[in-house]
């Protein structure tokens, strides 16, 4: 393979992806083939362009084309390639599971809002602009001094009670061991 064409696969390579990247399917789709046409399907190279195009063409709605090229990568010679396209035939293969339409979002179209509008998004065009408030800054507050004389300081027998049932407990494992 000359020298460049494989610049011109690799270029065609980077193009898909980066469109796919985009959510532009079907240029993604356009690019990644011309990319295959120009390589090796059986090289490193050949292969991942192909994983690529597989995930395009299943993007772009096109599964049955999808399926049948990941077929033809997961026979390819490079492990990592073949692995990969059996583990994407798999999902393609599998069933498709049913949503239901309150399961969904419906993303709004917002392509038919103008750049002005768009900055304004979130306001309203009746309600008057004001400037954000800024919270008023906590004052800090010294506690005051207690009053050691009101605090009860008297030792009580909680922890000698506790430490004489602990030592207790300690010597009856130890008596029946």
């Amino acid at each position: 393979m000359s020298s460049e064409r494989l610049d011109l696969a690799n270029r065609e390579y980077e193009a898909g992806k980066a469109a796919f990247e985009r959510g532009n399917y079907r240029a993604s789709v356009q690019a990644l083939e011309r990319a295959n046409a120009l390589v090796e399907g059986r090289t490193r190279l050949g292969g991942e362009v192909q994983i690529w195009l597989v995930t395009a063409y299943e993007a772009a709605g096109e599964r049955s084309l999808a399926i049948q090229l990941c077929q033809q990568v997961s026979r390819h010679p490079d492990l990592k390639i073949r692995k990969q396209g059996k583990r994407l035939l798999y999902i393609l293969e599998a069933p498709r599971l049913k949503t239901r339409p309150e399961w969904l979002t419906e993303i709004p179209d917002l392509s038919g809002i103008s750049d002005h509008e768009g900055a304004a998004l979130g306001t309203s065009k009746f309600a008057p602009v004001s400037p954000p408030k800024r919270p008023e800054k906590a004052k800090s507050v010294i506690p005051e001094p207690v009053d050691l004389s009101q605090v009860n300081t008297q030792d009580n027998l909680f922890i000698w009670v506790a430490l004489g049932g602990a030592i207790a407990i300690i010597a009856g494992l130890i008596w029946f061991s």
